[in-house]
């Protein structure tokens, strides 16, 4: 652990660039978050809102896992850049070794013995101290470029470490939520489902929207009064899982089929949370969508998130804002998978993709004019 920040610290120093281009202060803060959030863990598992904590380590986890990729394909960008430049000055710095080379092999009398007689002398003296500084400008400057790559190829192996401790203590942070979601009773119920009322909606409907539109019709009797309005929160709700927007409302697919939600790809197991407090209308597999969670934070406003793998929480639990609704598929990321992307500077490690709906009075908005998304 020392060695990596010793490494780190010595990178930082030895790059002077922008803090945000700059590989081993990246790297650096991303060794800090995954040592922060493997210490965090800990402390989750005996807190008294298990699932809170939980939630919270898990979400330092993946900021953590993202800055130390992040980390990871700067520094073979910046390695990249550095040996193209040096294979560039190969020829350059060949030429400026052999003239020093025979400048300082020729004996001092032939060295005096100048064609243009002494004062042709003091003018080759004159040139060579000129020459001096520059060329030894340039030598210092190839190597601390030499010096630099060999440490960004250092930090690319001693992150191993970090990744190891960090995505155990991710597994372990699903598993522990897990558990403590199937532990959590408390969470206050607004209405009991009918499995035969919704399994006849499932049944008689054939789209997201006619299912979306019958779920009102299905529940009576809710033993809680109507959720706050949010209507100011419009436009500000955090996003349900981190990742990156594919493709807007109304954008058209691959095969040309244009939906009113949102495409968002996500990393595998992201932690998908909800944005406010909500109901939960429905979850499960409907369709040919997969799995299905629908949120209602107030009257006539659904939230309809598909594509999750694991889906916590019951039909009709009343779940407060930031409360894990589910995780996304795949298989988690692997040590030698990070490396392998962090060395061809690949950043696109979002496979999985999670469709987002919202419905205002039983039609169709943008997602984007409610949850305050990164838009680019």
């Amino acid at each position: 652990m020392q060695m990596l920040r010793a490494l780190l610290m010595a990178l930082t120093l030895a790059t002077p660039t922008l803090a945000q281009d700059n590989p081993g202060a990246t790297a650096q803060a991303a060794a800090d978050r995954l040592r922060a959030a493997s210490a965090q863990l800990g402390q989750a598992k005996s807190a008294r809102d298990r699932v809170k904590a939980l939630t919270a380590t898990l979400q330092a986890f993946e900021t953590g896992l993202d800055a130390m990729r992040e980390g990871l394909r700067l520094a073979a960008t910046r390695e990249s850049v550095l040996t193209r430049q040096l294979a560039a000055r190969d020829g350059e710095v060949a030429e400026l070794l052999a003239v020093l080379q025979t400048i300082s092999r020729a004996p001092a009398p032939v060295l005096m013995a100048h064609p243009d007689g002494p004062s042709g002398a003091v003018r080759s003296g004159m040139l060579v101290a000129e020459l001096t500084p520059a060329l030894t400008a340039r030598a210092n400057a190839l190597r601390r470029d030499v010096e630099e790559m060999t440490l960004l190829r250092m930090l690319q192996e001693t992150a191993t470490e970090e990744l190891r401790t960090a995505l155990s203590g991710v597994q372990d942070a699903r598993t522990s939520l897990s558990q403590a979601m199937a532990d959590r009773t408390d969470l206050p119920q607004k209405f009991s489902a009918d499995p035969v009322r919704t399994a006849i909606l499932i049944a008689s409907t054939e789209t997201l929207d006619a299912f979306a539109g019958g779920l009102s019709k299905i529940t009576t009797s809710e033993a809680l009064g109507p959720l706050p309005d949010i209507s100011t929160l419009k436009g500000a709700l955090p996003f349900p899982v981190e990742g990156r927007i594919l493709r807007r409302a109304g954008e058209a697919d691959a095969a040309g089929i244009e939906r009113p939600g949102i495409l968002v790809a996500t990393r595998p197991r992201a932690l998908v949370t909800t944005p406010t407090t909500a109901t939960i209308r429905y979850h499960g597999p409907l369709l040919d969508l997969g799995n299905v969670v629908i949120l209602e934070p107030q009257a006539h406003l659904l939230f309809i998130l598909t594509g999750l793998d694991t889906l916590y929480g019951e039909i009709g639990q009343v779940l407060p804002a930031g409360f894990p609704v589910g995780l996304m598929g795949g298989n988690s990321d692997q040590i030698d998978q990070i490396v392998s992307q962090g060395s061809d500077g690949a950043g696109n490690t979002r496979s999985e993709t999670l469709y987002i709906d919202v419905r205002e009075n039983n039609t169709s908005v943008d997602p984007l004019s409610w949850f305050a998304a990164n838009k680019e």
